[in-house]
């Protein structure tokens, strides 16, 4: 073998190994200067809330700040858009939520397709919603509530925190199982709605559970059911929905997603530094408190999840005719 072609052979294994060595480089350096951590919702939401809680982990174990940027609007599509829009490079990221998998059928006309445009990184909670009425409704049970409906109909009011939200969509899924004619009043966010459930001006409200639990502890709204397939620890004693309407699942949701194409090594860096803040005892504690299920997995997990909840709730919107305000 000549030297010639010895060094031609050297020069393309050295090539071959460079992609290697370049994503361990990279691994090795991300972050190397501070992330932006979008959240599509009002600041003080759960999503915010979220946001800051593993924010402030990444920030104090990957050594640079994990900065929450608050973009809300348009049921969260501004922000998911700005992110949509950013460079693929893991600096700007999107706390991801259940309403980015209702906005496909609930906005046709988006300038963007979430679940190509948005890679997923990892879960870290569900919601569970609570089924839950003002103390003049006299059902005491799901049954029982299902035969005051039915012997009212068009006289119970439900309660939402606006048009295509999780807390609405939770009712009309319960709606079209039921058969029951409920009128829906959606109002612009979960406090005013809660406010005219405690008066008894609405009847009836699917709430998630960080605003809906101080009330229920206080006595002043009545569970029915949960949401979710199994009871809550913080609510043992009540049943799920399932329990009556066999296959009735409903939930919020968050995690954490990228721009498509951000490199796989850093989502994988990401998803390890979630599942970890997950599995921290202090962090654990606050999200439960918060009244969500701490969740965790793998981005591979995530992405069929989204794809599962925009699939159903897309059915939701349109066999219920729900357009946006």
């Amino acid at each position: 073998m000549t030297i010639a072609r010895r060094g031609l052979l050297k020069l393309a294994v050295s090539a071959a190994a460079m992609p290697a060595v370049a994503r361990l480089a990279r691994a090795d350096t991300y972050p190397s200067h501070p992330v932006h951590l979008v959240v599509p919702q009002a600041a003080g939401s759960s999503t915010d809330i979220h946001a800051r809680l593993i924010g402030q982990y990444l920030s104090e174990h990957l050594g640079q700040p994990f900065v929450v940027d608050v973009k809300p609007g348009a049921g969260g599509n501004i922000g998911t858009e700005a992110v949509v829009r950013s460079p693929a490079d893991g600096y700007t990221l999107l706390t991801v939520n259940s309403q980015n998998a209702i906005s496909p059928a609930l906005y046709p006309e988006l300038a963007f397709n979430f679940i190509r445009d948005i890679a997923p990184i990892g879960q870290i909670s569900i919601a569970p919603l609570i089924m839950e009425v003002n103390p003049s409704v006299p059902a005491k049970t799901v049954a029982e509530f299902i035969a005051y409906a039915k012997a009212n109909p068009g006289k119970i009011s439900m309660a939402s925190a606006g048009v295509g939200g999780p807390q609405h969509l939770a009712g009309e899924l319960f709606k079209a199982m039921t058969g029951l004619n409920i009128v829906h009043v959606p109002y612009r966010g979960s406090t005013p709605a809660v406010a005219d459930m405690l008066a008894g001006q609405v009847q009836l409200m699917f709430d998630v559970t960080p605003t809906a639990l101080p009330q229920i502890k206080a006595g002043k709204l009545r569970p029915l059911a949960v949401t979710t397939k199994v009871r809550l620890d913080a609510l043992p004693d009540i049943p799920a929905l399932s329990d009556v309407l066999p296959g009735y699942e409903a939930e919020g949701w968050l995690g954490m997603g990228a721009p498509t194409g951000t490199p796989a090594d850093i989502i994988a860096t990401l998803n390890k530094q979630i599942n970890a803040a997950l599995a921290e005892p202090a962090i654990k504690q606050r999200l439960i408190d918060i009244g969500v299920v701490v969740q965790g997995g793998s981005a591979a997990d995530f992405g069929k999840f989204i794809a599962s909840e925009t699939a159903k709730w897309g059915k939701v919107i349109k066999d219920a005719g729900i357009k946006p305000d």
